[in-house]
């Protein structure tokens, strides 16, 4: 059997059992790829060839649209692969790509994997001194930016995409190359395909090195969660250049041969995405949590149009936005854990109980392990969530930081960093960052806990909570709040939220601190607790001049006046 063929029997046996858990986790197995294997021409250009079905399609705000059959995406693929080396791109050269949700990001994408390239996919956010050091951590050769970045380039070889640039190749003379090859597999399983830069939301961002199976072959868990069939239209809101986009706008839809669906906007306006998913007849959509949010708070009346699943990544799912969800639409908001390390590790996937407040069960072929912190052994009940490392959908490593990658791997596991309990039935359910769990009055306290009850409150759109120091209790919980349109930040808007939570937590849970403050985010949108943290520690238990207490509030705790 080839590995295309073992491919395919894994991936159907997935697709066949996406509802019935217990079968898939009996029944996969990861293919087995030996030797030479490269994704985009031993499954995409074997997919792709005389396919006429589309596979991407891109909608702009001003209603322009524009769709490429999978047949043509090969082509065009080839084509840019042609020229690409005709400019001296080949096996191991690592290349920056830095495009919008374009088509040349997608045909990139291919054709770099078709030459044996290492593709390093980074934000158009990023300002020169960010891309001068990763650039340099990289080691890439090449960069392929539009012509509006070109400036915050120094000392590589770029291509341009648009207008032309003095001194860089401009990616149209691609279009007349007249000798189009057509590739084979240049790469071995365990070369590298990607590397990809994390969002650094503790520390300065990682350099993850993923293989060419790691990631391509790793996807399969991550078209489980989902649940994913061929001809599926899928709709990602993730923005290039972060693992996301490749986990859902590019290897999972194409791994079950599906559309890629893609809606461009300046502003995110939830009316104009919900009619973009109903015209268009999106049939599965993964957001992340803070996009679903703005979605409960518009009018969701219209229904879901042909959405079949629902999911969300990037952080953990408040039970609230689910409940929404499931009253507006009838659909099942389904959770998943994952990091850029990795592919998906857990999850609810379709058709399986749901039990609030949980991210889920392992998903098949993934090995999780929970190990208790102080003791470094396997769990029953909490523990650090962890990888054996035998994890096929585990990166290689930390790229040329040998002693940040013996950290992650200490014990003979992989460690995320995330906390979790595990029930009797299997499922598991986040309790938070290990940085960012803490003890109240000697009480544990996970922040995600408070942060999910505080976005139950309409005022609230969306949560941080961190300890403040306290001369009785050591720490005391403290919500910085970000409101949802419509409310003010004042007095009666902070006593509505604490009353909320002082009726919705237990005593020794109680929001006792709040502030209205806009959240420190990293560029991909994953809040910054340790900013906040920080500043708590910096005023040293002297009251902040934005904050308000329960104690200020005779309606919470029978005094009169603040103290």
């Amino acid at each position: 059997m080839t590995p295309t063929q073992d491919y395919r029997e894994a991936r159907d046996l997935l697709i066949r059992s996406r509802t019935e858990y217990d079968a898939a986790m009996a029944g996969f197995r990861w293919p087995r790829i030996d030797g030479r294997f490269n994704w985009a021409v031993d499954w995409f250009d074997a997919i792709a060839r005389g396919n006429d079905r589309t596979a991407l399609w891109i909608v702009e705000e001003d209603g322009a649209e524009a769709r490429y059959t999978f047949d043509e995406m090969a082509r065009r693929s080839d084509r840019v692969a042609t020229w690409l080396s005709g400019i001296g791109v080949g096996v191991g050269d690592p290349v920056l790509l830095m495009l919008g949700n374009q088509v040349e990001l997608w045909e990139s994408m291919l054709a770099l994997m078709k030459l044996g390239a290492v593709i390093i996919p980074t934000t158009t956010a990023l300002g020169p001194a960010d891309l001068a050091d990763r650039i340099e951590r990289a080691g890439a050769r090449f960069v392929i930016a539009n012509a509006a970045d070109t400036g915050k380039f120094t000392g590589v070889t770029g291509v341009v995409v648009g207008d032309p640039a003095p001194g860089w190749h401009s990616y149209s003379a691609a279009d007349s190359v007249a000798d189009v090859r057509t590739f084979s597999s240049v790469t071995s399983a365990d070369d590298p395909l990607l590397f990809y830069f994390t969002s650094g939301t503790t520390n300065r961002p990682k350099l993850v090195e993923h293989t060419q199976v790691s990631y391509p072959v790793g996807h399969l868990s991550t078209l489980y969660w989902i649940g994913l069939r061929p001809g599926d239209v899928h709709l990602n809101i993730s923005s290039p250049g972060w693992a996301k986009h490749a986990w859902s706008s590019f290897f999972v839809p194409w791994i079950a041969e599906a559309t890629i669906f893609v809606y461009n906007y300046s502003r995110f306006d939830a009316a104009a995405l919900l009619a973009q998913v109903r015209r268009a007849g999106v049939t599965t959509m993964c957001a992340p949590p803070t996009v679903w949010r703005m979605l409960i708070k518009a009018d969701l009346s219209g229904g879901p149009g042909a959405l079949r699943e629902v999911v969300s990544a990037g952080e953990p799912l408040n039970p609230e936005v689910i409940d929404q969800i499931e009253a507006a639409w009838g659909l099942t908001l389904r959770d998943g854990f994952g990091q850029t390390e990795t592919t998906a590790q857990v999850g609810n996937p379709p058709g399986a109980p749901l039990k609030p407040g949980s991210m889920g069960r392992p998903l098949p072929g993934v090995p999780v392990v929970l190990v208790d912190p102080l003791t470094g052994e396997p769990s029953s009940s909490e523990g650090e969530l962890c990888l054996e490392l035998s994890a096929l959908n585990l990166m290689t490593g930390y790229r040329d930081d040998p002693a940040r990658d013996a950290e992650v791997r200490a014990g003979g596991y992989y460690h995320t960093g995330d906390v979790a309990s595990l029930d009797s039935d299997g499922y598991l359910t986040y309790i938070g960052r290990t940085d960012d769990v803490f003890k109240a009055s000697d009480y544990k306290v996970s922040p995600f806990e408070l942060e999910s009850v505080l976005v139950e409150h309409p005022a609230v759109l969306e949560a941080a909570v961190v300890p403040a120091p306290d001369e009785v209790r050591l720490a005391v919980p403290k919500a910085y709040v970000s409101l949802a349109p419509g409310w003010e930040a004042g007095p009666a808007t902070a006593l509505e939220i604490l009353r909320h939570a002082r009726e919705h937590l237990a005593p020794y849970l109680r929001v006792r601190r709040l502030e209205f403050f806009d959240l420190p985010k990293t560029i991909s949108g994953k809040i910054r607790r340790v900013e906040l943290r920080g500043r708590e520690q910096a005023a040293a238990g002297v009251r902040l001049a934005e904050e308000y207490r329960d104690s200020d509030f005779a309606e919470l705790t029978g005094r009169e006046g603040p103290r």
